[in-house]
């Protein structure tokens, strides 16, 4: 509220608004990518301020409502992401995530812009996979498997695409006329198993909702990137913990993996591995060491990547 006597500042009156339309129109998928980059290394540096993400779970299913803030100096950029995962929301032919950004005047505090954050959650999460794969897969990595056929696995194809020279693309989910149309939309080949999709891939893709494993260590050979996006709660996991045992760890936050990847804390609760198994967070900038190691990348998704995505997309629209 304004104070007596005080004017309505422009800004306040009227918040930039950017609908999915909007933001799809200026956020491109190779600056996303290098935006990426750049928010992964100021996280590591620890050039933002960032808590990890709150999570409240709600309802039957139970669904999650998230709360992402971040500060930015570098930009300067303040914002903050309200995010819900609803499984039932595949029954109703909608997106099971629905995301919005609300945008601060660092200065003032003042609400700068909103913008709808469903479709920046999908295309950021890509660009940083596409980070991992430029970092970490082989130079030579030319077979793609993705296990998922939803709008994470469209962009994760499209963001890939741009860093590998992709000759193949296999896809395979449980249900069969999904896995189908993925296949004769994008091009990719509709796999019959996710193990005929995981076995002699060069890049791994796991964006699925499942809480089990869906890849299991003997499927996987040597100099393999694999990137694992779902189970983004505690109690999930995405691979079989043996191959997370034999790999190359990394993550895009040290912090909340500890706190919010399955894959990572169920394996130490049952005495697999501990918290030193992590060998780096993704904005160290780390790199393959050899051509046969296995390595993995567990992404949970970071504020800091929203208020970088969100930033981007607002300076696209004044320069506009």
């Amino acid at each position: 509220m304004s104070e007596p006597g005080s004017p309505m500042t422009a800004a306040h009156a009227h918040p930039l608004f950017l609908d999915e339309a909007e933001v799809r129109a200026r956020l491109h998928m190779p600056d996303l990518i290098e935006a990426m980059q750049k928010a992964l290394v100021d996280f590591s540096a620890a050039r933002v301020e960032q808590p990890v993400r709150t999570v409240l779970r709600y309802g039957d299913d139970p669904s999650l409502f998230g709360l992402m803030p971040c500060y930015v100096s570098s930009l300067p950029a303040l914002g903050a992401k309200l995010v819900t995962l609803v499984a039932a929301n595949a029954a109703r032919n909608l997106d099971t995530h629905q995301a919005v950004i609300v945008m601060l005047d660092p200065v003032t505090g003042i609400v700068k812009a909103i913008l709808d954050g469903r479709y920046i959650t999908e295309a950021r999460t890509a660009a940083v996979s596409a980070v991992s794969a430029r970092l970490l897969a082989r130079r030579d990595a030319r077979v793609l498997g993705i296990l998922g056929s939803g709008v994470q696995a469209r962009s994760h194809l499209e963001a890939l695409r741009l860093v590998h020279d992709l000759r193949e693309v296999r896809v395979w989910s449980p249900t069969a006329h999904r896995r189908q149309k993925f296949a004769e939309e994008t091009g990719a080949q509709a796999m019959e198993s996710a193990e005929a999709v995981v076995r002699g891939a060069d890049v791994v893709v796991t964006v699925t909702a499942s809480p089990t494993p869906v890849v299991q260590d003997d499927w996987v050979g040597e100099g393999t990137h694999l990137i694992a996006v779902g189970a983004c709660v505690p109690t999930q996991r995405e691979l079989d913990p043996a191959l997370v045992a034999r790999a190359r760890l990394i993550v895009d936050s040290r912090a909340a993996a500890l706190k919010e990847a399955g894959d990572v804390v169920m394996g130490i609760a049952e005495g697999r591995w501990t918290a030193d198994h992590i060998s780096a967070e993704l904005g160290e900038l780390p790199t393959r060491r050899d051509e046969r190691e296995i390595t993995v990348f567990k992404s949970l998704g970071l504020a800091v990547e929203d208020v970088f995505a969100a930033d981007l997309a607002i300076r696209s629209s004044e320069s506009s």
